[in-house]
């Protein structure tokens, strides 16, 4: 049996009997080039679908490195093809040739069915020096299109302002009730839920070296599974629904991506895949869903800049980011999910995303700009979807198990407070049916306010200033869901005019400090709220460090911060340390010593400020990058009042 590698978009060149079907003649093709949206490689492992090779779709591709894409005649074959494959699609039977099917699960996964955690990793120094950008994102020195922070902003937006390009994820599911083979889900399935309110999880700067010139598929794999060490995800319950972006610089060619012949956009995969190049990798934090995006706006029009607007620079990159994700969803550990085994088919093998990828803006099921609100518009490719026989952009959200409820929270506007003040806001929701009990939850709530999860009441005093973007979920007794997102800003207890910015990290990022090393804002990382920083890594690293610099506000005499070492080593080789510089004298003041402490126990930090001078808080962690022992500090609550 072989087994599919599934890929994005394809750069490659086009087998001969492609260019044959598109009427042109290329006699120096490759009997063997890889078309479509992927290559064939390999064994099959564990029990996944069996594809042949014979039936992979290889069709033209106008943008294929191997043809000149301003030859009119290509590409209007390219355009014939695509109109009677549209044609065929508008007239075929519910199982007709691009039908998906389950693939029985492998290590029992076939799909995601529960809420996506995406974790973006940028590999390597190549990416240049760190900053935070205007939406407290990532950005680098190396990454001068703005990869990174649209990969930010796309992720965060996935499930908001009602946007249904996702949605049609909701009809696939997986489960001891389906059957392998089966063409719909039956009721009692593990269903895909609707992503509400994003799913971006974690961001990590990788720095501790370059990003190999050539990774093999395997280095990408191990890249993965140090991320979810790195992440403190190290049990296969934890990554039971996470996935992991392996984000490669510019001008570097992981996997051989930019290969004329057997290339590709980028493409997801999972660690055990014997097909990976170099092997598969051992993970013992159970099964890691990960993915190669390659810095593909090296491409060109070749992996889709321009393809949705002009000039479009990040179209490609975007496209293919939300490709890889909607077949990782529908199939995490390829192919136990949806896969195409029509036998015959010219789809045979193909995910969801690969039977609708390059179709044209403004045709049927053609790319588009999908709005994910505040978070901004980025191009997207559609995804085929079973229960409408069609190639969807935007499709109705699906609530499994439920009376098609529909609960509406009330959205209560912009929320201000001040540090050490107590806080009360009750949250209102509807629901379509009557008789219903709701039940409350919300993320990104400033630290020191928690939510009632009976009566909706947001209450507390918080600790922190900065400001949070916060979802509120209510979740009736059918499993139907509503959500609403507000905006909340603490400010110091001295008032607007200084104090520290984003104290308790509950942006989920930087904002407002600057970082160097190894620096992340995770959930694992909280003293209190949703949020903390952690400095350092769990894998071997040397110096970081967050600094930020800020004004006493009138009325303050008392900086405070919490911190929790994680030193299994000598505080001669490993430490955290934080300085506190007045900028006003001149002086500066080691607020934490030296400290190498291997219980993690949470401690708190005072120092003496005086109102109105200016100030540099400096946090750090110290790592010798010896194998075996790293240390790292989590940091959090930083306040001044």
């Amino acid at each position: 049996m072989r087994n599919t590698r599934f890929r994005g978009a394809a750069i490659a060149g086009v087998a001969s009997m492609s260019l044959a079907a598109a009427g042109l003649a290329l006699a120096a093709a490759p009997a063997q080039a890889s078309g479509g949206h992927r290559q064939v490689s390999g064994m099959a492992h564990h029990n996944a679908a069996a594809v042949d090779s014979s039936t992979v779709n290889n069709e033209f591709d106008p943008y294929a490195p191997s043809i000149n894409a301003s030859k009119a005649p290509g590409v209007k074959q390219w355009e014939a093809k695509q109109r009677q494959l549209r044609a065929t699609r508008a007239t075929a039977a519910a199982t007709g040739q691009e039908t998906l099917s389950y693939g029985g699960g492998v290590d029992g996964i076939g799909v995601q069915s529960g809420h996506s955690k995406v974790y973006l990793v940028f590999y390597g120094t190549q990416w240049g020096t760190q900053s935070t950008d205007g939406n407290g994102n990532l950005k680098f020195t190396g990454d001068s299109a703005g990869a990174a922070s649209a990969a930010q902003q796309m992720f965060k937006g996935i499930g908001t302002n009602g946007e249904t390009w996702s949605a049609d994820l909701t009809q696939w599911c997986d489960g001891p009730n389906v059957a392998s083979g089966a063409v719909s889900c039956p009721s009692n399935a593990n269903f895909i839920p609707y992503q509400s309110g994003g799913v971006l999880s974690g961001v990590w700067y990788d720095n501790a070296g370059a990003s190999p010139a050539q990774a093999s598929g395997n280095q990408l794999a191990q890249e993965a599974i140090k991320a979810a060490g790195h992440f403190g995800n190290t049990s296969g319950t934890a990554n039971r629904d996470a996935y992991y972006v392996i984000l490669s610089p510019h001008g570097v060619n992981p996997d051989d991506y930019e290969n004329p012949t057997t290339g590709y956009c980028a493409w997801h995969d999972w660690n055990g895949d014997t097909t990976l190049t170099g092997g598969a990798a051992s993970s013992p934090y159970g099964d890691i869903a990960f993915s190669n995006q390659p810095y593909n706006i090296d491409q060109g029009a070749n992996c889709g800049v321009g393809f949705v607007n002009s000039p479009g620079t990040t179209d490609g990159f975007t496209m293919t980011l939300g490709h890889e994700w909607h077949e990782m969803m529908s199939d995490q550990n390829p192919a136990g999910g949806w896969t195409n085994h029509v036998s015959g088919s010219s789809y045979n093998g193909q995910e969801n995303s690969d039977e609708c990828a390059w179709l044209k803006p403004g045709t049927a099921g053609g790319a588009a700009n999908v709005s994910f609100g505040s978070f901004g518009s980025y191009a997207e490719q559609a995804s085929w979807s079973n229960d409408t026989n069609s190639c969807a952009i935007t499709h109705a959200i699906l609530n499994h198990g439920s009376t098609g409820n529909t609960v509406t929270v009330t959205n209560p506007g912009t929320q201000t407070g001040t540090v050490g003040t107590a806080a009360s806001l009750q949250i209102s929701a509807s629901d379509s049916a009557s008789g219903q009990t709701l039940t409350y939850s919300a993320t990104g709530l400033p630290a020191g306010l928690s939510i009632n999860s009976s009566t909706g009441l947001i209450s507390g005093t918080p600790t922190a200033s900065g400001t949070s973007s916060v979802t509120v979920t209510a979740t009736d007794s059918t499993n139907a869901t509503g959500s609403t997102s507000f905006s909340w800003t603490e400010n110091s207890s001295g008032g607007t005019g200084g104090g520290v910015t984003n104290g308790g990290f509950e942006s989920g990022s930087f904002t407002g400090w600057t970082t160097t090393g190894n620096a992340t804002v995770i959930a694992g990382a909280a003293h209190s709220g949703s949020y903390g920083a952690m400095l350092g890594s769990t894998n071997p690293s040397t110096t970081s460090t967050a600094a930020q610099t800020f004004t006493a506000p009138s009325g303050s005499s008392q900086l405070s911060f919490y911190y929790s070492n994680n030193c299994p080593d000598t505080v001669s080789y490993d430490w955290a340390t934080a300085t506190l510089k007045d900028n006003t004298t001149g002086t500066t003041t080691t607020v934490l010593t030296k400290t190498c402490d291997p219980s993690g126990a949470w401690n708190q930090v005072t120092s003496s400020v005086t109102a109105g001078h200016s100030y540099t808080l400096t946090l750090t962690n110290v790592d010798d990058n010896y194998p075996g022992d790293p240390t790292y500090t989590y940091y959090d609550d930083v306040t001044v009042s």
